[in-house]
Protein backbone atom coordinates (compact mmCIF):
# COMPACT_ATOMS: atom_id res chain seq x y z
CA UNK A 1 0.00 0.00 0.00
CA UNK A 2 1.07 3.49 -0.69
CA UNK A 3 -0.42 6.44 1.09
CA UNK A 4 0.03 10.17 0.80
CA UNK A 5 -0.95 11.74 4.11
CA UNK A 6 -1.58 15.46 4.15
CA UNK A 7 -2.27 17.56 7.23
CA UNK A 8 -5.23 19.74 6.30
CA UNK A 9 -7.22 22.63 7.69
CA UNK A 10 -10.09 21.26 5.62
CA UNK A 11 -10.66 18.82 2.78
CA UNK A 12 -13.61 17.57 0.78
CA UNK A 13 -14.47 15.18 -2.00
CA UNK A 14 -17.16 15.88 -4.58
CA UNK A 15 -18.84 13.38 -6.88
CA UNK A 16 -21.07 14.47 -9.78
CA UNK A 17 -20.85 18.10 -8.63
CA UNK A 18 -22.02 17.47 -5.05
CA UNK A 19 -19.92 17.31 -1.90
CA UNK A 20 -19.87 13.69 -0.79
CA UNK A 21 -17.74 14.13 2.34
CA UNK A 22 -15.81 16.87 4.09
CA UNK A 23 -13.51 17.15 7.10
CA UNK A 24 -12.28 19.98 9.24
CA UNK A 25 -8.81 19.97 10.78
CA UNK A 26 -7.15 16.60 10.36
CA UNK A 27 -5.78 14.45 7.56
CA UNK A 28 -6.46 13.74 3.92
CA UNK A 29 -5.17 10.27 2.99
CA UNK A 30 -4.81 9.19 -0.63
CA UNK A 31 -4.48 5.39 -0.74
CA UNK A 32 -3.10 3.20 -3.53
CA UNK A 33 -3.46 -0.57 -3.18
CA UNK A 34 -1.21 -3.09 -4.92
CA UNK A 35 -1.85 -6.74 -5.66
CA UNK A 36 0.64 -7.90 -2.99
CA UNK A 37 -1.12 -6.03 -0.16
CA UNK A 38 -2.74 -7.87 2.74
CA UNK A 39 -4.47 -7.25 6.10
CA UNK A 40 -1.11 -6.84 7.88
CA UNK A 41 -0.38 -3.86 5.61
CA UNK A 42 -3.71 -2.34 6.60
CA UNK A 43 -3.08 -2.74 10.32
CA UNK A 44 0.44 -1.28 10.11
CA UNK A 45 -0.62 1.66 7.95
CA UNK A 46 -3.72 2.53 10.00
CA UNK A 47 -1.69 2.55 13.21
CA UNK A 48 1.02 4.72 11.65
CA UNK A 49 -1.50 7.20 10.27
CA UNK A 50 -3.54 7.78 13.42
CA UNK A 51 -0.46 7.88 15.68
CA UNK A 52 1.66 10.04 13.35
CA UNK A 53 2.78 13.07 15.35
CA UNK A 54 2.41 15.86 12.79
CA UNK A 55 0.17 18.30 14.66
CA UNK A 56 1.53 21.19 16.69
CA UNK A 57 1.65 21.13 20.46
CA UNK A 58 1.49 24.26 22.65
CA UNK A 59 5.12 25.09 21.77
CA UNK A 60 4.52 24.77 18.03
CA UNK A 61 6.39 21.45 17.79
CA UNK A 62 5.09 18.50 15.77
CA UNK A 63 4.25 16.35 18.79
CA UNK A 64 0.54 15.59 18.58
CA UNK A 65 -1.28 12.85 16.67
CA UNK A 66 -4.64 12.80 14.93
CA UNK A 67 -6.03 10.90 17.91
CA UNK A 68 -4.69 13.48 20.36
CA UNK A 69 -6.25 16.45 18.56
CA UNK A 70 -9.44 14.48 17.87
CA UNK A 71 -9.08 15.41 14.21
CA UNK A 72 -10.96 14.03 11.24
CA UNK A 73 -9.67 11.89 8.39
CA UNK A 74 -10.79 11.80 4.77
CA UNK A 75 -9.74 8.57 3.01
CA UNK A 76 -9.68 8.51 -0.80
CA UNK A 77 -8.79 5.48 -2.93
CA UNK A 78 -6.32 6.41 -5.68
CA UNK A 79 -4.91 3.56 -7.74
CA UNK A 80 -2.58 5.94 -9.60
CA UNK A 81 -0.31 5.96 -6.54
CA UNK A 82 0.79 2.53 -7.74
CA UNK A 83 2.11 3.97 -11.00
CA UNK A 84 5.53 2.93 -12.20
CA UNK A 85 7.29 5.51 -14.36
CA UNK A 86 10.47 3.52 -14.80
CA UNK A 87 10.14 3.07 -18.57
CA UNK A 88 8.77 5.46 -21.14
CA UNK A 89 6.36 8.32 -20.56
CA UNK A 90 3.16 6.37 -19.98
CA UNK A 91 2.79 5.14 -16.39
CA UNK A 92 2.36 1.42 -15.84
CA UNK A 93 -0.16 0.25 -13.26
CA UNK A 94 0.82 -3.43 -13.39
CA UNK A 95 1.42 -3.58 -9.60
CA UNK A 96 -1.97 -2.06 -8.77
CA UNK A 97 -4.53 -4.47 -7.36
CA UNK A 98 -7.43 -5.45 -9.60
CA UNK A 99 -10.59 -3.50 -8.67
CA UNK A 100 -12.26 -6.42 -6.86
CA UNK A 101 -9.25 -7.02 -4.59
CA UNK A 102 -8.54 -3.31 -4.14
CA UNK A 103 -12.13 -2.57 -3.13
CA UNK A 104 -12.08 -5.40 -0.58
CA UNK A 105 -8.85 -4.09 0.98
CA UNK A 106 -10.14 -0.51 0.84
CA UNK A 107 -13.26 -1.59 2.76
CA UNK A 108 -11.06 -3.38 5.30
CA UNK A 109 -9.00 -0.20 5.70
CA UNK A 110 -12.20 1.77 6.27
CA UNK A 111 -13.32 -0.73 8.93
CA UNK A 112 -9.97 -0.55 10.73
CA UNK A 113 -9.89 3.26 10.67
CA UNK A 114 -13.52 3.39 11.79
CA UNK A 115 -12.58 1.27 14.81
CA UNK A 116 -9.86 3.81 15.66
CA UNK A 117 -11.69 7.04 14.76
CA UNK A 118 -15.42 6.34 14.72
CA UNK A 119 -17.47 9.06 13.03
CA UNK A 120 -14.37 11.22 12.52
CA UNK A 121 -13.60 9.05 9.46
CA UNK A 122 -15.03 10.14 6.11
CA UNK A 123 -14.42 8.48 2.74
CA UNK A 124 -14.70 8.88 -0.97
CA UNK A 125 -16.37 6.27 -3.17
CA UNK A 126 -14.20 3.50 -4.57
CA UNK A 127 -13.88 3.75 -8.35
CA UNK A 128 -15.82 7.02 -8.63
CA UNK A 129 -14.63 10.06 -10.57
CA UNK A 130 -13.88 12.29 -7.59
CA UNK A 131 -12.82 15.90 -7.24
CA UNK A 132 -10.74 16.41 -4.11
CA UNK A 133 -10.23 19.83 -2.57
CA UNK A 134 -7.96 20.62 0.32
CA UNK A 135 -6.13 23.27 2.23
CA UNK A 136 -2.80 21.67 3.10
CA UNK A 137 -1.83 22.94 6.54
CA UNK A 138 1.87 23.68 6.85
CA UNK A 139 2.22 22.25 4.27
CA UNK A 140 2.81 18.88 5.89
CA UNK A 141 2.79 15.87 3.55
CA UNK A 142 4.10 12.40 4.44
CA UNK A 143 4.42 9.42 2.10
CA UNK A 144 4.15 5.77 3.20
CA UNK A 145 4.83 2.52 1.37
CA UNK A 146 4.08 -0.65 3.34
CA UNK A 147 6.65 -2.51 1.26
CA UNK A 148 9.37 -0.05 2.38
CA UNK A 149 8.76 0.39 6.10
CA UNK A 150 11.43 2.86 7.16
Amino acid sequence: MRAVVQRVSEASVSIDGSVHAAVGPGLLVLLGIEAADNPEDIEWLCTKIVQLRIFNDEQGQLNRSLQEIEGELLLISQFTLQASTKKGNRPSFSKAARPEQANLLYEQMIAQLHTLLGPRLKTGVFGADMKVSLINDGPVTIWFDTKQKE
